[in-house]
């Protein structure tokens, strides 16, 4: 491939930072339509860089998306296809998610043996603290964070990882999931019951641009997985005052989980703004050390934004046209922000329209870098750096076992979707998302084609997991 030549042909090995940010919808940035939540530093990437208008998350939820992305498998063939949990909410329960099995080979480990320094900040969400389910257990030479994603509920946590040790942070112990009558309007009086001193979004900050600088001296991949704008509604006063108290005319208690607050619609805009705000840092860290000019830098999403938590997400228009969000297969729930920037490669202000997904990322990443990837499912994105085009295929798959239990498969702009295969298990829908982004014209019947290749694909990518059974599928 011409990227590889590249990347062979290149004196120093590329470092890559690939952030993958926690519910954010595909309008949740004015690059991408956003009106009202400010983002100057992502939007600037996205006007040096490439942005992508038809990139997928492998899944509408955050575990199985963080395994496809790592392991470069589609959700049909995936080890990890839902959000199995191995605790209850509570503060004093387990930590941990279903574990990532050791069998599976990561992005971190095809890296590590191409001599690359490996790390991760932010949020695991595929195992617990035992030997085995950790980061280093699968790759990654340096971890900061949080392994359980239910404890990552809660920005203002009590203590996050450093490799095999916990970090106190001096923050109070308290559940991220309470409704109340009633909540102080003054923020500081707020944050004194729901908050803490120390911010998880500042500590990730933190250890991303250590270990920028620990680095010096070999190419190193970092995985950015910052926790926001995932709720709970949580942020530093100050970025909170930086929006209109006339957004938010009532506080929200609590009604639809997490933690209740007395400016919903301003704390979820300043998790977003400190967001970008760590995004801006990272690139003035880089430009100090005089890695920019290398160092691919790559933004996503793992799912579209949620509906739970006091999100309000037609306020902002959060996934933009397209219909639902986080945990469904309609395009809001998994149709993300996908934006790649270096500057050596990358021309200003470019966009590419073809579809990928997550699962792409393993072999491109690999690609760019110059190492071997395993066999996955995925194509490289990285010809659509320079201009040239992608390794054509025919279809993207997916699947999601939890709620309805849903089936998609991507034909360019056509789309066939299985939206409930618990109650209707042989409803295929179709849409032209070209002619029709948002999914309100099911051509199904004027288009038995689709429907015709939908099952076939159906029925060769769908491989049963013992594990993650796919309701209306698996008997």
């Amino acid at each position: 491939m011409l990227s590889l030549c590249l990347a062979l042909q290149m004196a120093v090995k590329p470092n890559v930072i690939y952030i993958m940010v926690d519910d954010l919808g595909y309008g949740e940035l004015g690059c991408y339509g956003q009106k009202k939540i400010l983002t100057p530093n992502v939007d600037r990437l996205a006007a040096e860089g490439m942005k992508f208008t038809q990139f997928y998350a492998p899944s509408p939820v955050c575990a199985p998306t963080r395994c496809s992305l790592l392991t470069g498998k589609h959700q049909g063939h995936a080890a990890i296809r839902g959000n199995k949990e191995t605790g209850g909410f509570g503060p004093n329960d387990p930590e941990g998610q279903f574990p990532l099995p050791k069998s599976e080979t990561t992005i971190a480990e095809v890296l590590k043996k191409s001599g690359y320094r490996t790390g991760i900040v932010g949020k695991w969400g595929l195992g617990g603290p035992d030997p085995g389910d950790t980061p280093m257990d699968h790759g990654f030479d340096f971890f900061y964070g949080f392994l359980c994603q239910r404890r990552a509920h809660n920005s203002f946590p009590p203590y996050l990882w450093k490799n095999h040790q916990p970090d106190l942070l001096g923050n109070p112990i308290y559940n991220a999931h309470q409704k109340a009558t009633s909540v102080p309007e003054d923020l500081e009086e707020y944050n004194k019951l729901y908050g803490g001193k120390t911010y998880a979004g500042t500590k990730f900050l933190e250890n991303c641009i250590d270990f920028i600088k620990s680095s010096k001296g070999k190419p190193f991949f970092l995985y950015f997985a910052p926790t926001a704008p995932h709720v709970a509604l949580q942020a530093p006063v100050d970025w909170i005052e930086k929006y209109p108290k006339s957004w938010d005319p009532k506080p929200y208690l609590g009604e639809k989980g997490y933690l209740p607050t007395p400016r919903p619609r301003a704390t979820y805009a300043a998790m977003i703004s400190y967001l970008d705000f760590t995004v801006g840092e990272i690139r003035r860290e880089l430009e100090k050390d005089g890695l920019d000019k290398n160092t691919l830098i790559i933004f996503t999403s793992d799912n579209g934004a949620t509906f739970a938590g006091g999100v309000d997400r037609d306020f902002f228009q959060s996934n933009g046209v397209y219909r639902d969000g986080k945990m469904s297969l309609y395009e809001g729930g998994y149709r993300e922000p996908f934006i790649a920037w270096y500057p050596s490669m990358i021309k200003p202000g470019t966009q590419c329209d073809v579809p990928f997904a997550g699962y792409d990322s393993l072999v491109s990443i690999a690609d760019f870098c110059g190492a071997k990837a395993p066999r996955t499912d995925g194509i490289s994105y990285v010809p659509e750096f320079t201009g040239q085009s992608a390794k054509k295929r025919e279809y993207l798959y997916f699947e999601y076992p939890e709620a309805n239990s849903m089936r998609a498969v991507v034909f360019g702009r056509m789309k066939a979707i299985q939206p409930n295969l618990i109650k209707k298990p042989d409803l295929i829908e179709v849409y032209d998302l070209v002619a029709d982004p948002s999914e309100t014209h099911d051509l199904a019947s004027s288009r038995p084609d689709i429907v015709k290749r939908a099952k076939e694909v159906f029925a060769k990518e769908h491989i049963p997991n013992k594990d993650f059974p796919l309701p209306g599928v698996d008997h």
